[in-house]
């Protein structure tokens, strides 16, 4: 049986893989601060990226996957992911890195495919693009590259961000000239358990099949949750349209683990 190590596994999208592949693999998870309820969980262990060193850790689980869903301080991260690294070179190891479209976020005209070179704008999307490059000059079956958009689901924190936004009859911020395209937590997990199962490798992108305006998505989102009267603060960023999604084309998943914007927007709702 395959053994999983979650680092990162309190956090939104880690805890939600670990509850999704628990049941079928010996998963393991990192949390870092204080909590009775991972506390009491022996699957689950301490650390502190800050302080500690993750070689230790890998060194005495020794999991054949190892799972990154790191938050927290950009360079304690890429030391943290350089260790991981190091550490699969010698070892029967995988990595599977949880990164994001915003390596793309450089490039306005047309959507993302998995071989496209990577630029980012952004402070968060070079650091993603940092560690991207430190995987692909592994041996190709050593490494997952997950690159993953914008995140909806009941439980998901942007969906109570927006009712925490409407509660407080405050702005929502929508970006009415940004083409984007989505997931929810729900499917992310079920992709992910896939091709780990399958023992896939290499780049996927994990978004929607179809894209939506930015302003298009969170108006509908509203809707659906049935919130009266949002008030939606438009942030034109550029003149022009701009994309910012990630779609597959070489390496498209089974149908039943595709997912169009519709369906994420349904998945709001429990």
């Amino acid at each position: 049986m395959k053994r999983i190590l979650i680092i990162g596994a309190s956090g939104f999208i880690g805890n939600s893989l670990y509850r999704e592949l628990n049941s079928y693999f010996d998963t393991y998870g990192t949390y870092c601060t204080d909590n009775m309820f991972f506390e009491k969980n022996q699957k689950f262990f301490q650390y502190d990226m800050e302080s500690e060193d993750i070689s230790i850790l890998l060194d005495n689980l020794k999991p054949t996957m190892i799972i990154a869903a790191l938050r927290g301080n950009f360079n304690s991260q890429l030391d943290a992911h350089q260790r991981m690294i190091r550490w699969i070179q010698k070892k029967p190891c995988r990595l599977l890195f949880i990164s994001s479209a915003n390596v793309f976020d450089s490039f306005s005209n047309y959507p993302s495919y998995e071989y496209d070179k990577t630029l980012s704008d952004s402070v968060f999307g070079r650091f993603k693009i940092k560690i991207e490059n430190a995987l692909m000059r592994l041996p190709a079956n050593k490494y997952v590259i997950a690159r993953v958009p914008m995140i909806f689901g009941a439980t998901t924190p942007r969906i109570q961000e927006i009712k925490t936004l409407h509660d407080l009859e405050a702005p929502i911020e929508v970006f009415p000239n940004v083409i984007i395209n989505v997931t929810s937590i729900l499917k992310l997990t079920q992709q992910i358990h896939y091709i780990i199962n399958r023992n896939k490798k290499g780049i996927f992108h994990l978004g929607s099949t179809d894209l939506i305006y930015h302003l298009d998505l969170i108006k509908e989102i509203c809707d659906t949750l049935q919130l009266e009267n949002p008030i939606f603060k438009q942030v034109y960023d550029s003149n022009n349209d701009r994309y910012l999604a990630v779609l597959p084309k070489e390496k498209k998943l089974p149908k039943n683990l595709q997912i169009t914007t519709q369906q994420v927007i349904d998945s709001v709702i429990v």
